[in-house]
């Protein structure tokens, strides 16, 4: 059967198809994971793997990125990364393109705040249009806050130096913790039950992102929203943002602040202005959010069509094969490190050194077992010369002699046996055991 020719893929063209898909449906992604494998090539670019206990994937962060990681990664770190699923096309990978990398501790809770806080805004929970008027002649203020908290004493101190006249409702609950968040929505829902009051003012003093963490609930910013009274948040310091600052009607930098913009001094001219400033501030910021989302958005359309996406695909190849080379080398510095042992090996046996070596000793062993049969030799020899001694000894004439017998002679020498082998006149030769005697026959 003759497939269509459009349906016909080369690897390339399926490689570049697929990664185009990953990067325009997904987009971008927040994922917590644990580094290993980290590499940091001379080119300036990061790969790593991230993994979980069941998985794990590649990741690139390229130089122009990862110099804004105010940390040194290492193996074994529990990070928060950000960045878009892409496929390395040489080697038909999928991977992560990592934009921004947090220790995943601190990062967490940096990532909800700004996965919230961008939902919210394009819930419209931040627009300037939809908030409330601040009353021009307050008479009642409803506090929530901790009725214990330092936050409650700065306003109540503020109002009565500003404006004794104000009366104030606390409506105390808990603003730090677990239960915190639903407490204040609790508190916000009695006293738009009750209406005693003109204005609610949310507040408390600073502290950390996680001691602050009850106002960036999502049900809290709800609440906040759909309050018939007028919101103030007044929360932490004036460094400190939160979600219920984004979504009050008017947001001030301390306890305090919030407490002089609902009293009246002389001429309520720095009420005013602390109010058309933070409309101003709260304006700019809910078209920073749009222009922000905006952008977001056309650059991760300009990301797929971007150049540099291929510069970095390229870059990346160029660093792969670098790792290839150098194991490569690797290996054969290695290959020919081994042959070489082997050859110096085999030099090494059959080495003359060695050879004179081994003949050196065998010459020791025989010498000393050429001494040794030498000494057994000679101790034969003298066994056998002690017991032949012996022997001659027993028929020795000096033997015969030493038990008081003689040997006697005639002038030729001959031994005598009888006397009658003698005459008048002969001279006769007698040895005995010391000495000799010569005597004639008479």
């Amino acid at each position: 059967m003759k497939m269509p020719k459009n349906n016909v893929y080369t690897v390339s063209r399926l490689n570049g198809e697929v990664r185009q898909l990953l990067e325009g449906e997904l987009g971008k992604i927040w994922l917590n994971a644990e580094i290993s494998n980290f590499a940091a090539p001379g080119s300036g670019h990061w790969y790593l793997t991230l993994k979980d206990n069941q998985a794990q994937i590649r990741c690139a962060m390229f130089k122009g990125r990862n110099r804004s990681v105010t940390f040194k990664p290492i193996n074994g770190q529990q990070v928060l990364v950000k960045g878009s699923i892409s496929v390395y096309e040489p080697r038909g990978d999928y991977q992560l393109i990592i934009e921004s990398m947090l220790p995943a501790g601190d990062g967490l809770l940096a990532q909800q705040y700004e996965a919230l806080k961008m939902k919210l805004a394009a819930e419209g929970l931040f627009a300037a249009d939809t908030k409330r008027p601040i009353p021009s002649n307050i008479q009642k203020i409803g506090v929530i806050t901790s009725a214990t908290g330092a936050a409650l004493k700065d306003v109540l101190h503020v109002l009565a130096r500003r404006d004794p006249s104000i009366e104030v409702v606390v409506y105390p609950t808990q603003v730090q913790g677990e239960p915190a968040a639903q407490l204040i929505c609790n508190a916000i829902a009695i006293a738009n039950a009750r209406q005693e009051v003109d204005v609610l003012l949310l507040t408390r003093g600073g502290g950390s992102l996680e001691d602050l963490w009850c106002f960036n609930s999502e049900d809290l910013a709800h609440a906040i929203y759909n309050s018939a009274l007028p919101v103030i948040s007044a929360v932490g310091h004036e460094i400190d943002t939160t979600i219920s600052d984004y979504v009050a009607d008017v947001r001030a930098p301390t306890p305090s602040a919030g407490a002089e913009l609902l009293s009246k001094d002389a001429e309520n001219k720095g009420e005013k202005l602390e109010l058309f400033i933070s409309r101003l501030r709260q304006s700019w910021q809910h078209y920073q959010l749009k222009t922000n989302s905006r952008m977001s958005t056309l650059t991760h359309r300009l990301q797929r069509q971007d150049p540099k996406r291929r510069l970095q695909q390229y870059g990346q190849s160029f660093d792969e094969m670098q790792f290839r080379l150098d194991a490569a080398i690797d290996k054969k510095l290695s290959s020919l490190a081994l042959k070489q042992q082997q050859l110096s090996h085999r030099l090494n046996q059959q080495s003359p050194v060695n050879k004179l070596e081994l003949e050196s000793q065998r010459l020791s062993y025989l010498t000393s077992r050429l001494k040794d049969s030498i000494k057994e030799k000679l101790a034969s020899s003298e066994s056998s010369l002690s017991v032949s001694a012996h022997q001659l000894q027993t028929v020795s004439p000096l033997a015969t002699l030493s038990r008081g017998y003689s040997i006697t002679q005639d002038s030729n020498g001959k031994v005598l046996l009888n006397a009658s082998d003698v005459s008048v006149g002969d001279m006769l030769t007698t040895r005995l055991l010391e000495g000799e005697v010569q005597s004639k026959v008479v």
